[in-house]
């Protein structure tokens, strides 16, 4: 199961190592530092930061992430609400009072 905080992954800097999907974030920060030289030939996803890849595959990486479907459908909720937001706006806005008087 993809959520179980219990599933282990596998760390991108040494594949010997086999971490708990909830530990995994703290890992990444811990590994980076002890492998600096594997950490500069790999890139981070953008949609999903604990998706580290080879700096060569990133852009195929980024066509088939499946945490870019999360992020374009949030996109697309927080632009939807944006334009009931404005379909639903009634204007308040009031002429000011005018002593004016063309008649005379």
């Amino acid at each position: 199961d993809v959520l179980d905080p219990e599933r282990l992954i596998q760390c991108p800097y040494n594949k010997h190592h086999r971490i708990r999907a909830c530990r995994f974030p703290y890992h990444l920060v811990k590994c980076r530092k002890s492998y600096p030289e594997v950490a500069k030939e790999l890139a981070t996803c953008p949609f999903n930061a604990r998706h580290l890849v080879p700096q060569a595959d990133l852009s195929d990486h980024i066509t088939k992430c499946n945490d870019k479907g999360f992020i374009e459908q949030d996109i697309v909720n927080q632009f939807s609400g944006f334009q009931k937001e404005q379909m639903n706006a009634v204007s308040t806005w009031q002429a000011p009072p005018c002593d004016e008087d063309w008649e005379t």
